[in-house]
């Protein structure tokens, strides 16, 4: 990648791969996953589930493809009731810095972004409706 053109399939036959890694990467639930497991170390799902505020299904899928990606590992301890735990992988640790890049911006610039939502929507609304 040259700034942020991508170069031509023929120099880089791995940059329309770069999408779906992306997709997984940058999906708001998997850095919540990752952010989550970095500051605690090993979660069991109800905990994630209950730290994240997020659905047990979309909790199941979301683990299910970040454990695909080789981010998360999942130990399932056979006891009653059965305990499955959740933890970073190696990769998954490599992951850390960026997440927390993406974090600090974020907290960083939340003034900024509420500001231009509340100037956008003024904007929006003097418009005229559609129908």
């Amino acid at each position: 990648m040259e700034g942020t053109t991508l170069a031509p399939i023929a120099q880089c036959p791995d940059c329309k791969r770069l999408n779906e890694v992306l997709s997984r990467v940058g999906d708001r639930w998997s850095v919540l996953i990752v952010a989550s497991l970095s500051q605690y170390g090993v979660l069991r799902f109800n905990e994630l589930k209950r730290n994240l505020g997020i659905s047990q299904r979309m909790l199941s899928l979301t683990l299910r493809e970040l454990e695909r990606d080789g981010l998360v590992s999942r130990t399932y301890h056979p006891t009653i009731p059965p305990k499955v735990e959740y933890a970073l992988t190696p990769l998954g640790e490599s992951f850390r810095e960026p997440v927390k890049a993406l974090a600090m911006w974020g907290l960083e610039n939340l003034e900024t972004i509420d500001a231009a939502r509340a100037t956008y929507d003024a904007a929006a609304e003097k418009l005229p409706k559609s129908a």
